[in-house]
């Protein structure tokens, strides 16, 4: 029986070897490891692919959301909204920048940031929120602009999953600062760790780059406290080839997506949902299995698609106020504390084939049969 992957990193891999390995003997010939032409042509790159004039490349998703964070202000004495389902990540970078963590519920049909409630605990010490742009798709972002209209609180959108997703035509960071991750596993996924911010700012663009680079842009002059996090050439190299096929892999992602809505309508499931305006990227396809307001049934059901070589998966199986790191913020959020024991993620990449959808519906099936 062969498996199929949640994702499939090594049919993303032979889509770029022969270009990956060019350019890394060119890396290493040029002992270019640090910053260098490459960097520079994927800033460039992605900047124009996101509709934005400046991209900065940093270490990592979580570096470029804390760097994004600073950049706008965020730190000691300020506080930062954020949903309460999200990756860790979006508040370790809160908590790293020095400012306090504030949570909100997320909308029960798309478990995006509820807007109102973001709104509703703004306070004279909010200096941002984070609307968290989940499994592809962008928060109604315009919304909080409009109802941020005239409050110094800006919006640093979590873009890791959303590579390519737009919002009435819109891309993440259009008219203000974003954070993305290049994770392997994304849309757009690195070889190994990596990050980036998108701004039409340039003033955000330089700080990031300042705070990015030991707090300075001249060596040994050091004008921010800063950190060290920088993307490096091979890493270029890899993204690079990669985001030449990323619009074409978004689209496969879009029609594997309305696939799998056909082949799993009728199932005792709740399909996602995609907010009006969006274009949607399909970084995962998370389904909601009904329970008993535990994770019991939804966890019986994946270890048997486990077992039937289905590489399903769990994305934040618990909200953000529930894990230890976070245990002390308390607060209660129904919407997210419903979600978290009942969402299931299905396989889906650029490359999974109509059979091999078939076959996770049957599976999928058969599971939910087995359960009751």
């Amino acid at each position: 029986m062969t498996r199929i992957p949640l994702v499939d990193l090594a049919a993303a891999h032979a889509e770029v070897a022969e270009e990956v390995e060019t350019g890394f003997k060119r890396i290493i010939a040029e002992t270019a490891f640090i910053g260098g032409a490459e960097v520079a042509a994927f800033e460039q790159e992605y900047a124009a692919f996101s509709g934005l004039p400046h991209c900065v490349g940093v270490a990592n998703g979580t570096d470029a959301l804390e760097l994004a964070l600073r950049a706008v202000g965020a730190g000691p004495g300020t506080e930062v909204i954020l949903p309460a389902n999200t990756f860790i990540a979006t508040a370790e970078a809160v908590a790293r920048a020095g400012a306090r963590v504030v949570l909100v519920d997320c909308d029960p049909g798309t478990y995006l940031l509820d807007v109102d409630a973001a709104l509703a605990a703004v306070t004279p010490a909010t200096r941002a929120i984070v609307p968290v742009h989940l499994y592809g798709q962008l928060a109604p972002v315009e919304r909080l602009r409009a109802g941020l209209a005239g409050r110094d609180v800006a919006i640093v959108e979590d873009a890791a999953q959303c590579q390519g997703a737009t919002r009435f035509g819109r891309a993440a960071g259009a008219g203000g600062i974003a954070a993305t991750s290049f994770y392997p596993g994304k849309n757009l996924g690195a070889y190994g760790d990596a990050g980036a911010v998108v701004t039409a700012s340039a003033e955000l663009a330089t700080t990031v780059r300042t705070l990015g680079s030991h707090g300075g842009l001249v060596k040994y002059t050091h004008d921010l406290v800063g950190v060290n996090s920088r993307l490096d050439g091979l890493q270029a190299v890899v993204l690079r080839a990669k985001l030449t096929r990323l619009a074409d892999g978004n689209s496969r992602r879009r029609a594997a997506a309305a696939r799998y809505d056909e082949l799993l309508a009728g199932l005792d499931v709740v399909l996602p949902r995609t907010l009006e305006g969006n274009e949607h990227v399909w970084h995962i396809y998370c389904v909601r299995v009904p329970g008993d307001g535990t994770a019991a049934r939804r966890d019986e059901v994946l270890s048997r698609l486990n077992a039937a070589g289905i590489g399903a998966a769990i994305h934040y199986p618990v909200p953000v106020h529930r894990t230890g790191a976070f245990a002390g913020l308390g607060g209660s959020f129904p919407h997210a504390e419903a979600a978290g024991p009942e969402l299931l993620s299905l396989p889906i990449y650029p490359q999974i084939t109509p059979d091999q959808q078939a076959r996770v519906a049957e599976a999928l099936s058969a599971a939910l049969a087995a359960v009751g």
